[in-house]
């Protein structure tokens, strides 16, 4: 990775003396500029996500929202460009402070806001969400212009000062992806990193106004800024300025859509991990940058064909790279965790073939005037624009109708429809135009008979790494907006890459732990309003919604794909018309908050990883204070902690009473109700679809019957205790996790540490 001054001897017209400096501090400076500005990105969606819910339509509210503030900074950015004599390193500097000042009560800002829009029409959330955002991202968004209309009257080269400038900012925040990656979210939090993202600020602030000095005691050696200082350099050959504002959308949308195609991907390939979101991110990022880098060196030279030329040329190598994505990664698969590293690469190959793009629309749509960085703020808006539009088309709606491999082609097809468009733009015979027409055409067509046969049973080979399962295909696949679930042969159910659940009722066909919603009379003598958080395979709600001691069990389900698998498997689908249920389709956090006045005499979570992205949000100490508050006296919390020792302590330090059972943790503001004679007769009495649970004259189910009565032993406080030991009381899990950090919103439990300290 080169630096942003390393950049400078690329930088066609090459500066010398006074100016080469001055770019030098403008580069740094922007740098680290865009080092902030990602640390705020990837904090404030995850606290977004916290308030509003991470399904998918707050994810394209947010992203959106970023978005068009981005692209209103670049139009301010641009009004301000047209301002001559303006202290613009001062200028810069406030703009850092302005920005940091807002970091530092963001959160808080965050969540007061989401408590005043709470249960609002999804418009009212979006105009709030955009309300939230749009100050800081205006102000980051204004820079690029700004500094372009600057740097371009002192060399004359529009593409090239778009190049440079976009090259060191986007640069530094490929770098902050990483660094909250690897560095900032497992080691600091959300909180600490906003302070570092805000030190950051302060130190670009403080570096603009030292520079500004600097160049104040000099200003009887530098030459007025009162127009180029280098002959303009113009293409020969140049597009009017609206195809480039149509064509920099038209970017924008390809690029974005294929970054969330990427983001899908990813995530299934690594059982959505937080870890593979942001580094897919800052490979996605570095890829522009050193594309925009690219096209800064080519756009040194006068001759606008050529440029046009480079530009298709690499449209055509990014659709090549697009097209072989998820095959490579098919066939790939069996490299395991190396498959990430394989499909950073490729992530990386597009963009930066992409990244060229922008520098080079500028170059050949722009003029080096007085209304340069005006114009690169419309071109800026308009590519925004095109990603916003990318984002809400992709993600809210071509992920919810066509499949992952349908969406790769379709997005092979757009960006060869662009490198057409930009090829009939050439000055050329119309022999020749046809001719290049003919054949992107054709490799439109092969893309689309061929992607699917060279994709073949990507999914399968992504879940098992390419092992011999992965020639077997799955029995149902669930391809939607909010995900990808899979089911196997056996009834074995996954969500986006990872385990979620087994279809099965039967407590003497234990596969799936089914015995843990069977007790639920054990712990609770009259659990009648139940809350369940997650429906996935319906298993456990089947068996809790049949408990004779319930009245009424509300399943909340954030993806609406598991429905129609509940629908399809004979021992759950009663499930859908049982008359105690209601179910809803929501985040389930955000759900309870909506429905504060709600109580329940037991919630269930049957949570996934912990290790997962977004997991805390179900873990944390912060979110069971929310379900503490939706219980009846005496009423229990009953959730999965997939084994993690600080999910097991947070939940024994959060709650007065408790234990583990199994994987589990039971807990109550009152002393747990242990009954085994009432848990033995519920069981007998248990019946599901008209058909008994348990049969007591047959031998192995009286035997079972007799090893879960003996657990009746570990209850008791003075019992000798085992690592095998189904239940264990709170005394000994916090004896046995003494030292260990409490799972909060804030630290994100062990969803960014999972590769370093996995429990």
């Amino acid at each position: 990775m080169s630096t942003p001054a390393a950049a400078i001897s690329a930088y066609p017209p090459r500066l010398e003396g006074e100016q080469s400096r001055q770019v030098r501090v403008l580069c740094v400076l922007f740098f680290f500029s865009g080092f902030p500005a990602l640390i705020y990105q990837l904090v404030w969606q995850r606290a977004l996500f916290r308030i509003l819910g991470v399904n998918i339509e707050s994810v394209t509210i947010v992203v959106t929202a970023f978005m068009l503030g981005l692209g209103l900074g670049g139009l301010a950015g641009g009004w301000l460009s047209k301002r001559q004599g303006l202290p613009l390193l001062l200028l810069l500097a406030a703009i850092e402070t302005l920005t940091g000042a807002f970091g530092l009560f963001s959160l808080s800002i965050f969540e007061r806001v989401g408590d005043l829009v709470l249960g609002a029409p999804l418009p009212l959330t979006a105009l709030a969400t955009l309300a939230l955002v749009v100050v800081p991202t205006l102000l980051m968004g204004a820079t690029l212009p700004l500094l372009v209309g600057h740097l371009v009257r002192r060399s004359g080269n529009v593409g090239s000062s778009v190049g440079l400038l976009y090259y060191v900012n986007t640069l530094g925040a490929g770098a902050a992806c990483l660094v909250c990656a690897v560095l900032l979210f497992p080691l600091l939090g959300m909180q600490s990193s906003v302070l570092v993202a805000v030190a950051f600020n302060a130190a670009v602030a403080l570096g603009a106004v030292a520079a500004h000095e600097v160049d104040r005691r000099r200003t009887h050696h530098v030459v007025a800024d009162a127009g180029p200082s280098r002959a303009t350099v113009a293409p020969r050959i140049s597009l009017p300025f609206g195809v480039v504002l149509a064509m920099s959308g038209a970017g924008g949308l390809v690029s974005l859509s294929y970054e969330i195609f990427f983001f899908r991907a990813m995530s299934y390939a690594s059982g959505s991990s937080s870890f593979a979101f942001a580094t897919t991110l800052g490979a996605f990022l570095i890829g522009l940058a050193s594309g925009a880098r690219l096209g800064s060196e080519a756009c040194a030279g006068p001759d606008g064909e050529v440029l046009m030329r480079r530009m298709q040329r690499s449209l055509l190598i990014a659709s090549l790279v697009g097209f072989a994505f998820l095959p490579v990664l098919a066939h790939l698969a069996w490299l395991n965790g190396g498959i990430l590293g394989v499909g950073l690469l490729l992530v990386y190959l597009l963009a930066r073939q992409w990244g060229l793009v922008l520098p080079c629309l500028a170059h050949l749509g722009v003029a080096a005037d007085a209304q340069a960085g005006m114009r690169t703020g419309l071109l800026y808006l308009a590519n925004i624009l095109g990603a916003a539009s990318g984002s809400v088309l992709t993600g809210f709606v071509l992920m919810d109708r066509l499949s992952l491999v349908e969406v790769g082609q379709l997005l092979v097809v757009a960006g060869l429809g662009c490198a057409l468009i930009l090829g009939l733009a050439i000055p050329t015979s119309r022999r020749s135009n046809l001719g290049r027409a003919g054949t992107i055409a054709l490799a439109c067509g092969l893309a689309v008979l061929t992607l699917p046969w060279a994709s073949d049973k990507l999914l399968e080979a992504l879940q098992w790494k390419g092992g011999p399962e992965a020639k077997v295909a799955f029995a149902q696949v669930v391809e939607n907006r909010s995900g990808i679930v899979t089911v196997d042969h056996s009834g074995t159910v996954y969500g986006n890459g990872a385990y979620d659940g087994h279809f099965n009722v039967e407590l003497t066909r234990d596969v799936n732990g089914i015995v843990r919603p069977y007790a639920l009379s054990l712990f609770h003598a009259a659990p009648r309003e139940v809350l369940m958080i997650g429906l996935a395979t319906g298993s456990w709600a089947q068996v809790v919604a049949n408990n004779p001691d319930v009245s009424s069990l509300t399943i909340v389900e954030i993806n609406p794909g598991y429905v129609g698998l509940v629908a399809g498997n004979p021992s759950v689908a009663s499930l859908l018309t049982h008359p105690k249920v209601r179910l809803v389709t929501d985040d389930g956090r955000r759900w309870l908050r909506m429905n504060a006045h709600r109580r329940f005499d037991a919630i269930i979570s049957n949570t996934s990883y912990h290790f997962r992205a977004n997991a805390t949000n179900l873990l944390s100490t912060d979110f069971l204070t929310i379900l503490k508050a939706h219980l009846n006296p005496s009423g229990i919390v009953f959730y999965n902690t997939t084994d993690s020792s600080r999910v097991q302590r947070t939940g024994c330090m959060s709650f007065n009473h408790g234990a583990r059972f199994t994987n589990h943790m039971l807990l109550s503001s009152t002393p747990i109700d242990w009954d085994f004679t009432r848990w033995r007769r519920t069981l007998e009495a248990y019946r599901i679809d008209g058909h008994s649970m348990l049969d007591l004259s047959r031998p192995e189910h009286a035997q079972g019957m007799e090893r879960l009565m003996a657990l009746e032993g570990q209850t008791r406080p003075d019992a000798a205790r085992t690592p095998s030991d189904w239940i264990e009381p709170c005394a000994q899990v916090l004896a046995r996790t003494e030292g260990q950090t409490l799972v909060t919103d804030d630290n994100m439990g062990t969803e960014w540490r999972h590769f370093w300290d996995r429990p």
